[in-house]
């Protein structure tokens, strides 16, 4: 059997902690920063962990994580 590939636009996305855990980057930060506050940016900056629902369909786009 041939291995199977990672989606590659998913493993740029997403990376995995030590206790299995799948983590994101906020969205938002991008542009139009302007008329959003500090304290919101500042929050953006930080990674979260994926909502449950998620976490099956990024195991499957990246089979070796």
């Amino acid at each position: 059997m041939p291995k199977i590939r990672s989606n590659r636009a998913a493993a740029k996305r997403f990376k995995v902690t030590g206790t299995g855990k799948i983590v994101r980057a906020k969205a938002n930060k991008s542009h139009i920063l302007t008329k959003k506050s500090r304290k919101r940016k500042r929050d953006l900056r930080r990674s979260t962990v994926v909502d449950a629902i998620n976490v099956g369909s990024i195991r499957r786009m990246l089979p070796y994580l």
